[in-house]
């Protein structure tokens, strides 16, 4: 999994969500981990975070994407220059941040024309990194995905140096 590849690269993980409390994953077709709140939106600040992980899966994506707080929070990341990574449905909320016209992505299959239509280059490969956003398309990806993640988190901000997208392989 994503947060156990941050953790063994020996970074801080911070759980933040709409609402304190615990988090339910979704794992496949069944409700996968479940995660304490390290943080609310409300409380959370953008400035006090290196990098984003979005989540993956159908419902915390498509929920997340409808929360202003959330998309101002992700935008943030953005105007940052700060590295993004997001899999499977997860790059749904980049699409409502307003700012990946231009990038090459990739994602789960049924949200790419939603992409598209937000300006982005979709392409299908495991894991795709542009200028610090790193998206993959499912689970079966992870090993990719980790790997394009966890080199964008360690390498930091990217302030406009025109590093365009590349691929990874497992």
């Amino acid at each position: 999994d994503d947060i156990p590849a941050l953790e063994q690269a020996a970074a801080t993980v911070h759980i933040i969500s709409p609402k304190g409390g615990k988090v339910k994953g979704w794992k496949h077709t069944e409700w996968g981990d479940t995660f304490t709140v390290d943080a609310t939106l409300a409380d959370a600040q953008p400035d006090d975070y290196d990098a984003l992980l979005l989540p993956g899966g159908v419902m915390n994506p498509d929920t997340l994407r409808t929360i202003p707080e959330a998309v101002s929070f992700a935008t943030r990341f953005f105007d940052d220059g700060k590295p993004i990574a997001s899999i499977c449905h997860g790059p749904w909320l980049l699409a409502e941040t307003g700012k990946i016209s231009g990038y090459t992505l990739t994602s789960y299959p049924s949200i790419r024309t939603d992409l598209k239509n937000a300006g982005a280059n979709v392409v299908d490969r495991e894991a795709v990194v542009d200028r610090g956003v790193v998206t993959s398309r499912n689970p079966d990806d992870l090993p990719a995905f980790n790997k394009a993640m966890i080199e964008e988190f360690a390498e930091g901000r990217h302030g406009g140096n025109g590093k365009r997208a590349r691929t990874h392989s497992a």
